[in-house]
């Protein structure tokens, strides 16, 4: 089963655009990385600049209209995530457990839509895009 770890840094929805991270959170952080790397469970990772510079395209009317960050309504932004395979949720919330967060920060942890998960009709929709498919025939890696 694939999951998505979601990093929330509070504030992180106004911080500026030159934001960086601390030497010494960075450190532990890659730390737990290698954990991750080592254990066999990484699939991906990456941390996101601010939302100050970014953009939402939102679609009402079905035109797109492009709004510039920061948002302003913005409660909780994600300022990284992990693409993690492992064997259940009990098991993906044991690794985001393990992360050495800040007292500002939260983890959410959200299994991944597999192919296999929908009905008929919407894997038959997908066959046009065979990595899909592929994907969801592969076996488990762990």
């Amino acid at each position: 089963m694939r999951f998505m770890m979601l990093m929330i840094p509070k504030g992180y929805e106004s911080a500026a655009p030159d934001r960086m991270p601390d030497a010494k959170a960075v450190s532990a952080m890659m730390k737990y990385n290698e954990s991750l790397q080592k254990a066999g469970v990484l699939l991906a990772l990456d941390g996101l600049r601010p939302p100050s510079m970014g953009a939402r395209v939102s679609f009402a009317g079905g035109k797109p209209k492009v709004m510039d960050g920061p948002f302003p309504e913005a409660k909780e932004v994600i300022g990284g995530y992990w693409m993690i395979q492992v064997k259940s949720r009990e098991e993906a919330i044991e690794w985001a457990s393990r992360c050495p967060a800040s007292d500002n920060e939260v983890i959410e942890v959200r299994q991944v839509f597999e192919m296999a998960d929908f009905p008929t009709d919407v894997r038959q929709a997908a066959d046009g895009f065979p990595e899909l498919q592929q994907r969801a025939a592969q076996p488990e890696r762990r």
